[in-house]
């Protein structure tokens, strides 16, 4: 870590400092026409500022001020002026998930007593029930990206904000947020039912993003792609932390276009969850044995390994061909959301990509901890970040506790329910649900949910996720559910069991089976292989099998609760 973080009230001051440093470069780089010469359009951080600005002042002039907007829409410039505008003015933002079905919506919006929407075009049948039903309070509707309807657009807003600044309106700009104020009202994409509504103040957002900057140090002037959804806070909190570390910003065209954005915008910085990040080197893999060079690539890593014990570095060079699948630019991966298949990260550093993950919530803002360079530790989330007091609670005879940390960026509270609140804050402490240990360097190490824990009648205890990594490695496993199953119907008496994601058409390309046991006796055989590299306790005893996509919430983790009762009826 190279300095101290520079804490600030508000993520307003910290924006406008960074802002300030980085006036003339690009801070958005957005593509106003594809095709095959497509046309892009720069914003530079003075640029940027000054849309704020504008967006603020017209939401502050039709009567926004200390109100609440909700934002839903695909990831563009437009989503991101009017977030930041109500970050800067005291209005609270409340990013809500583009997919949710109509109801859960339309409850979200209730529930968060947003006065305005801003909406992506794409949305707009959702949008026109929830405007039909007339069940919401909200006064205005506002699209983010087209004429529609005869609704203001955000370029609507942009024009008549200039114009209110050029006539003297300042109150926007001079309003300063309180530090503890709600700046971000987020609903969990949570694994049980009912989502929670999350308050985020400005105080902890800013202190994490600060201490971001000190942790995890990258090349000036790097390019990152906005990839992870706004309305999940690791997408929001990186992409503040993109922008106060100069960065210049660009957009995906979808998870189908993204090697072809990779390449496009030169990215050099890259922030993803683990099933993406999985895939993304499943195709560099893929690539390389296509080409029939997978022992030749694993003789270059060795040697580049071997000389870099000798502080010469000759990855990038070597496996030049390899990065140029991922546009060529690529040299940092941050990962987050769910524990990252060791296998892969070894795999990126070998190529010479520097690839860290970090733990959080959504609930702290939501980083925790985090590796960086030179501080990676297998089968470590990393260290705490500066301003984050760690300790583990009611610890077993292993050491092992629950994960509870004391810091800024833990949330001010859940909305609307004290009660869930004091149950998850006792004494300052957020007690997080993982349970896991720290080892006297520092270093912390999770095993899985504590709800999620299987515990066996002989006292041990197993943790799905830990299992799940292995058995998803096993060729043609697109996913896999481990869970403790009941013996004869005793729910105090559990073997573990897992139900397996197949893709039939590998499954036959691999061990040539095309029947359902043929299928299954492949698989079981696999499964096996693994039962013998981990303890006699957590091995998984039976098998269950789909070509259905598992429950999951849009952050892609499994909805357990959900997907158990379709296992077991």
């Amino acid at each position: 870590m190279a300095e101290k973080p520079v804490y600030y009230d508000s993520i307003k001051e910290l924006i406008l400092a960074s802002a300030k440093t980085y006036n003339d470069d690009v801070a958005f780089r957005v593509k106003i026409k594809p095709g095959k010469t497509p046309e892009y359009k720069d914003y530079t951080y003075a640029d940027f500022i000054e849309n704020v600005n504008a967006v603020g002042t017209a939401l502050y002039e039709s009567g926004f001020k200390g109100g609440r907007i909700a934002i839903i829409g695909r990831n563009q410039y437009y989503w991101v002026v009017p977030h930041m505008a109500c970050l800067f003015g005291g209005i609270v933002s409340v990013p809500i998930d583009k997919e949710l079905p109509l109801g859960e919506m339309e409850d979200s919006l209730i529930r968060a007593g947003a006065d305005a929407v801003i909406f992506d075009v794409k949305n707009k049948e959702q949008i026109d029930q929830i405007r039909a039903n007339g069940r919401t309070k909200i006064r205005e509707f506002i699209c983010m990206n087209e004429k529609y309807d005869g609704l203001r657009t955000v370029e609507d807003l942009i024009e008549e904000g200039r114009a209110l600044v050029a006539s003297g309106k300042k109150e926007f700009i001079d309003y300063k947020p309180a530090a503890e104020s709600m700046a971000i009202l987020l609903f969990t994409s949570g694994t049980t039912s009912k989502s929670k509504a999350v308050m985020l103040s400005n105080r902890g957002i800013a202190c994490n993003v600060a201490d971001l900057l000190v942790f995890e140090v990258f090349d000036e002037h790097s390019t990152n792609i906005c990839f992870l959804p706004f309305h999940h806070i690791l997408g929001s909190t990186g992409l503040l932390f993109a922008i106060a570390d100069g960065m210049r910003n660009v957009f995906s065209d979808g998870i189908r276009y993204i090697k072809q954005n990779l390449t496009e915008y030169g990215v050099t910085f890259f922030l993803g969850v683990p099933a993406l990040i999985d895939k993304m080197y499943e195709s560099v893999e893929k690539g390389v044995e296509k080409q029939g060079k997978t022992k030749t690539v694993e003789r270059a890593k060795k040697l580049a390994n071997f000389l870099l014990l000798f502080h010469i570095d000759i990855r990038r060079k070597l496996f030049k061909d390899i990065i140029a699948q991922m546009g060529g630019q690529l040299k940092y991966i941050i990962s987050g959301g769910a524990p990252l298949s060791p296998a892969v990260s070894k795999g990126f550093t070998d190529l010479g990509i520097e690839i860290y993950q970090g733990y959080g919530l959504t609930e702290t803002s939501p980083v925790l901890a985090a590796e960086n360079k030179g501080h990676i530790r297998a089968g470590s989330i990393g260290r705490p970040l500066p301003a984050v007091e760690v300790d583990f609670k009611d610890k077993d005879e292993d050491g092992m506790g629950e994960l509870c940390a004391k810091a800024p960026n833990v949330m001010i509270g859940y909305y609307n329910n004290d009660e869930l609140t004091n149950e998850v804050i006792v004494d300052g402490w957020f007690h997080t649900g993982d349970l896991g240990y720290m080892d006297k360097d520092g270093y912390i190490f999770l095993t899985g949910r504590k709800k999620d824990m299987i515990v066996l009648k002989n006292g041990k205890k197993a943790f799905p996720e830990e299992i799940e990594i292995l058995l998803n490695k096993i060729p043609g496993v697109l996913d896999s559910f481990v869970f403790g199953e009941p013996i004869d119907g005793d729910w105090t008496d559990l073997r573990i069991a897992v139900q397996v994601q197949y893709s039939a058409k590998e499954i036959q390309e691999i061990y040539g089976a095309d029947t359902p046991d043929g299928i299954r006796n492949a698989l079981w055989d696999k499964i096996k292989e693994v039962n013998q590299t981990i303890p006699h306790y957590k091995r998984v005893t039976d098998l269950y099998l789909t070509e259905e996509p598992f429950i999951k919430t849009t952050s892609l983790k499994i909805k357990r609760k959900e997907q158990l009762k379709r296992v077991l009826g």
